[in-house]
């Protein structure tokens, strides 16, 4: 089942390719919703939570071979649920919630719609998001996917990053304490 992470997954380690983050300020790319908007996160005030992952599986799809034995592959969908269900803790906090994979705003739909997600998946096919921020990548059955990472942005500036993040499934969590301990409850 696409939404419970099986027992026993390779935990991914800190190989320190999102230090760079940081402090850096979006690139001016405008990428597709899943909601049908262009969105440029430079251009969003305030907080942003942006979780960033390989891809969403499907019912009528397999995953690729060996995808659970990829440390921070599987989890997809729980951490989609997850956002899904803290999206209005996290808007209580001020903060806008989008997930980014490399998959097509098509292929992104139907994962949106059949998991009822209250916010926006953007795709980065053309990767100029990825590869302008550096951001890690994986290759699996010729594909290029971005490995699980969750940035929390201010008026278009990374404020801090988590990475790797795991189990995925607790990042939303993670990201609803950092708002509130780290810079206090965070409005405005």
């Amino acid at each position: 089942m696409l939404t419970q992470l099986p027992a026993n997954l390779p935990v991914p380690l800190d190989d320190g390719a999102c230090d760079h983050l940081p402090g850096l300020a979006l690139p001016n790319i405008t990428l597709m919703a899943t909601d049908g908007a262009e969105v440029n996160l430079r251009q969003i005030p305030g907080w942003v939570v942006l979780y960033c992952y390989p891809m969403t599986g499907r019912p009528d799809t397999a995953l690729p071979d060996g995808w659970d034995l990829i440390p921070g592959a599987r989890g997809c969908t729980p951490q989609a649920c997850a956002y899904a269900d803290h999206h209005a803790q996290l808007n209580a906090l001020g903060a806008q919630v989008f997930g980014l994979s490399q998959q097509s705003t098509a292929y992104q739909q139907e994962a949106a719609n059949r998991l009822h997600l209250p916010f926006a998946l953007l795709s980065d096919a053309s990767a100029y998001f990825t590869d302008a921020l550096r951001l890690p990548t994986f290759e699996v059955a010729g594909q290029r996917l971005n490995k699980r990472l969750t940035m929390i942005l201010r008026d278009g500036v990374i404020a801090t990053c988590f990475y790797p993040v795991f189990p995925p499934d607790q990042d939303a969590l993670h990201v609803m304490a950092w708002l509130k301990n780290s810079h206090g409850v965070a409005h405005g």
